[in-house]
């Protein structure tokens, strides 16, 4: 079916986005995208569509379509956002967390967070699918906790992609990974405890960290040197 051709071409490129194969600047063209994804030209014109509406993608020219540039003022505005929203959601998290079964899953993610280091980080693939596997559970574990706060859970959805894009710019950086899981993991550890207060100072250290982290690896506007994909 046409819809679903075009949800894979979708889910295709903005994973591809996302992983760097793709990188800031690349030319996306309906004939090059279509032969490598195996569908016909119509489903990627109309992902091309989605990923412009999702700020993945900028038209250059009426027929010049380019994935979009990061730029430091971007990644400092997402931040932001992300500091409103995962601060609140990491509160409401541990509030409940008392009242459910998500105590102890929150634990157990602590706990599989503290068992990161360069060693487990080295054994695991170039791109650390491992390590942001980890990070996917917690993130999933964080939306089941806000099932009754839909709009927020939401809002933070929406900022996923792009920070799954920016933060991968770090991961060839183990030492900051390593850090990062110690962070995830403090944060786990406070919703599990059901301390709210703790669990947001945890979010808000972990973002302020993983936000300069971001911005020393971020090439600047002009530069012609790329992260590796």
């Amino acid at each position: 079916m046409s819809n679903s051709a075009a949800d894979r071409a979708f889910d295709a490129l903005r994973a591809a986005i996302v992983e760097g194969e793709l990188p800031p600047g690349a030319p996306l063209t309906e004939v090059e995208q279509a032969t490598r994804l195996g569908v016909s030209r119509t489903p990627v014109r109309e992902a091309f569509a989605r990923l412009i509406a999702a700020g993945l993608a900028t038209e250059r020219g009426p027929r010049t379509l380019v994935v979009s540039e990061i730029e430091p003022d971007d990644v400092t505005a997402l931040f932001e956002l992300r500091v409103a929203l995962d601060e609140q959601a990491a509160r409401l998290a541990a509030r409940r967390s008392s009242s459910d079964q998500s105590s102890a899953d929150f634990a157990e993610l602590a706990a599989r967070f503290a068992a990161v280091d360069a060693a487990t980080l080295s054994a695991d693939d170039p791109h650390r699918h491992g390590y942001y596997a980890l990070v996917a559970e917690f993130d999933a574990a964080l939306d089941e906790s806000l099932s009754s706060s839909p709009y927020l859970a939401a809002a933070i959805k929406s900022t996923r992609v792009h920070l799954a894009r920016v933060r991968r710019l770090a991961r060839d950086d183990d030492d900051r990974l390593a850090r990062s899981a110690a962070e995830h993991g403090a944060i786990a550890r406070a919703i599990a405890d059901g301390d709210p207060e703790r669990a947001a100072a945890a979010t808000r250290l972990h973002l302020h960290e993983a936000l300069t982290s971001i911005h020393a690896h971020l090439p600047r506007s002009g530069d012609d040197t790329k992260e590796r994909p």
